[in-house]
């Protein structure tokens, strides 16, 4: 019987002895794909309409667009002027996907209305989304109660506009009866509320007092 079991003993195989010895090849290390290659490197477009009233500012804007699209995001970027719109493209050294979709977001609102220096603003972060509603969502309002309705949303001057874009850490665009606002996710449900009860009809003053109180409690929160 134990001649038997010394007969059967399993030899040892020479990954076993690799084992023991701790002399396992190394890992394979490979270079991190780049953003043309995980596309397969197909190029990939967008392309942005420039509405007729926005023409004359992108054409003085041009350079200050053109810039940090093609150099920080290593987007290609080009006006069609037969078909009256902004171009995008890939290029092989675009270091990240994302970024033709931020500079499509980055020209649109510019085509919304939005200053250079506030759209730019989509391209460094990530956390901003620009969001569009009309004064009829709010209430159908026609004639002169819907110049009013303006009239309050902008204050003498743009007054009431400035103090809740500063209060609110937004801008706000409002376009005849569109009203466009970039900013964070809380931050723009905060102006849309303020920007609603002007349009229902609170007098500015008691929007003021209840901006007041949301921001002193987003500044005891953060």
């Amino acid at each position: 019987m134990l001649k038997l079991m010394s007969s059967m003993e399993v030899e040892p195989t020479p990954s076993q002895t690799q084992d023991e010895s701790g002399s396992l090849p190394p890992k394979p290390k490979f270079q991190p794909l780049t953003a043309h290659e995980m596309s397969d490197g197909r190029v990939q477009f967008r392309k942005v309409s420039v509405p007729p009233h926005r023409y004359s500012p992108l054409k003085k804007a041009w350079m200050d667009i053109y810039t940090p699209i093609y150099e920080q995001m290593k987007i290609d970027i080009r006006m069609n002027l037969k078909a009256r719109r902004v171009e995008l493209k890939t290029r092989p050294d675009t270091p990240d996907v994302s970024n033709l979709q931020k500079c499509a977001d980055f020209v649109h609102a510019f085509m919304l209305g939005f200053d250079v220096i506030d759209a730019i603003a989509l391209l460094r972060l990530d956390e901003l989304y620009v969001e569009s509603f009309e004064i009829k969502d709010v209430k159908t309002l026609r004639g002169e109660h819907l110049s009013r309705a303006i009239g309050r949303l902008s204050g003498k001057g743009g007054k009431t506009k400035f103090a809740i874009e500063n209060a609110t850490k937004t801008r706000i665009v409002i376009a005849d009866t569109k009203i466009h606002i970039l900013g964070s996710f809380a931050n723009i449900k905060i102006a849309r509320d303020s920007l609603c009860s002007l349009i229902l009809g609170s007098p500015a003053g008691k929007v003021y007092s209840k901006l007041r109180a949301v921001t002193a409690r987003l500044a005891e929160r953060f």
